[in-house]
């Protein structure tokens, strides 16, 4: 890894000499929207990375909120997370197919329980595959660990917090979703929800931070986040539809440096289903001098 490539993010030829190590761990997190037409758990059957283990994201989630895979409490999310035979303190790498779409929200979801060394594979699992590096196939069997959390709930935004961020405007908001849906130009996928964002915040696509599922330099994230409009020297929440690519941002944010974020849990699945929320539509705001 060298100085202009963030340090949460790691090669595939690290990845492959460090395979079978003792304390080294694969996570195939891979989460596709209905529109991707792919399969998350059938791909990892096919063929994942050497005993990688699959971390259902619909699964390994709060089931109690209605709205889709909620963070779950620390000691649920322990005892799954033992069941893949993790412990906090493996080294552990997560993937997805892309590269940088679901992989960031493991990532994010490991660190927020405690895992301090984390990180997510350059390339992801299409990336791994066009270049001939061995799979294997099946379902992984992994002996039970035990993960002892650390919870960090300054690192989540809860519903009530986000209301009074966009009232008080206390934290920046940087939305991951799509151009159009955060103008309003394009329908939410999931039904009755409202298109736009919240008001007073800043579009920052998660698409836009990788390319061919490499994730961009450090020096592009950096010039990439302030375009968008976000001072680095305040604090940020991250959002998007349902949580997911949120995590995008703050892969990009901690990369540079920013430590002072949080993601919003509950996301537009939560915001724009509400009909007691404010919506924006459009650009962006104007920033005020």
């Amino acid at each position: 890894m060298s100085e202009t490539t963030s340090r949460f993010v790691v090669s595939a030829d690290w990845v492959e000499k460090q395979l079978g190590t003792s304390g080294f761990k694969v996570v195939d997190a891979s989460w596709y929207l209905p529109a991707h037409k792919r399969a998350a758990k059938d791909e990892y059957v096919a063929g994942h990375l050497p005993g990688a283990v699959f971390f259902d994201q619909d699964a390994i989630a709060d089931h109690a909120t209605g709205l889709p895979h909620s963070l779950p409490s620390p000691e649920f999310f322990a005892v799954e997370v033992g069941k893949l035979g993790i412990s906090e303190t493996d080294t552990i790498v997560v993937y997805d197919g892309m590269g940088f779409f679901s992989a960031p929200r493991v990532w994010w979801m490991l660190r927020t329980m405690g895992a301090k060394d984390v990180y997510v594979l350059d390339g992801g699992l299409d990336g791994w595959k066009a270049e001939g590096r061995a799979l294997e196939t099946g379902t992984a069997t992994p002996v039970t660990a035990v993960f002892k959390p650390k919870f960090r709930a300054d690192k989540v935004i809860p519903f009530e917090t986000m209301r009074e961020i966009v009232d008080d405007g206390s934290a920046q908001i940087a939305d991951a979703r799509g151009a159009g849906r955060f103008t309003g130009e394009e329908a939410e996928p999931r039904a009755g929800m409202r298109s736009g964002h919240m008001p007073g915040a800043r579009s920052l696509p998660a698409t836009s931070l990788s390319t061919n599922g490499r994730f961009k330099d450090v020096a592009t994230l950096k010039t990439m986040i302030s375009d968008a409009g976000i001072d680095l020297s305040r604090p940020v929440v991250t959002s998007c539809g349902s949580g997911v690519t949120a995590a995008v941002i703050m892969l990009a944010l901690e990369s540079v440096g920013h430590d002072d974020n949080a993601l919003y849990d509950g996301s537009w699945s939560e915001w724009g289903s509400r009909q007691d929320t404010p919506v924006a539509t459009g650009p962006a705001e104007a920033i005020k001098a």
